[in-house]
């Protein structure tokens, strides 16, 4: 496959939209292939969902170790922290975990921000348990580049994203190798590879968050319904 690899602080708009047009017509198996010769500080960005499971096995099977960030909210549910054991003993990746700056569990976050931020104040909670540790994640492990799972058919802003994107804040080049799979994709691929994937999938949640803010999506809801519900967040 042709090298499409550019020093990552010389990409600029024009090479982003050429990459995208090179990468569009293949498939995820070739994205990653070209991810891992492109950038030599690669990582796989997961909260374990159903499209990072995918990711992991397709790396597993061509042979591409990757090592994975994951950041520990400190409100995952439990069946997704088994669901990260159970993923780390399959693949033998490298897992480095990420929490909130100061606080090693639960409690220690509620000395430090209080009962229920999410519903205080929810921009504060998401830096928090979000944006601040995927920065410091970054930043530590010098990471030029990740993997992520999100996909157009997941709506809201990610509806008109593209295979590769520039993190705005960061200049962090985001990979989406299964930008244009749909769930249907993602559910067929996870059974017929045998997968691991969270219990909860089982129990009619189909993207999961933090416990607090999730739950199961009804017929013919959008797959991230069920993310902050009754809320304008996704």
């Amino acid at each position: 496959m042709p090298s499409l690899a550019t020093p990552v602080l010389q990409f600029d708009e024009s090479q982003i939209e050429h990459i995208n047009q090179r990468l569009a017509t293949m498939q995820p198996s070739q994205i990653l292939d070209w991810a891992h010769v492109t950038f030599d500080s690669l990582f796989q960005e997961t909260a374990f969902g159903p499209s990072g499971n995918v990711i992991s096995d397709m790396l597993s099977t061509q042979g591409i170790s990757v090592p994975v960030i994951f950041l520990d909210t400190l409100h995952h549910f439990d069946e997704t922290l088994d669901l990260a054991r159970r993923s780390q003993q399959r693949y033998k990746f490298k897992l480095h975990t990420y929490k909130p700056d100061g606080c090693d569990d639960r409690a220690a976050f509620v000395a430090k921000h209080g009962d229920e931020l999410w519903k205080r104040d929810d921009t504060v909670y998401d830096y928090s348990v979000k944006v601040e540790p995927a920065r410091r994640a970054y930043s530590e492990l010098r990471a030029r580049a990740v993997l992520t799972g999100r996909r157009k058919s997941q709506k809201g802003d990610r509806a008109t994203m593209q295979v590769v994107e520039i993190e705005k804040g960061t200049g962090l080049i985001k990979i989406n190798p299964l930008a244009n799979w749909t769930f249907d994709q993602v559910w067929s691929y996870l059974r017929a590879h045998e997968v691991p994937y969270n219990v909860l999938l089982d129990q009619g949640y189909k993207s999961v968050g933090d416990y607090h803010s999730t739950r199961p999506v009804k017929e013919g809801e959008d797959e991230r319904a069920g993310r902050w519900a009754g809320s304008e967040k996704t």
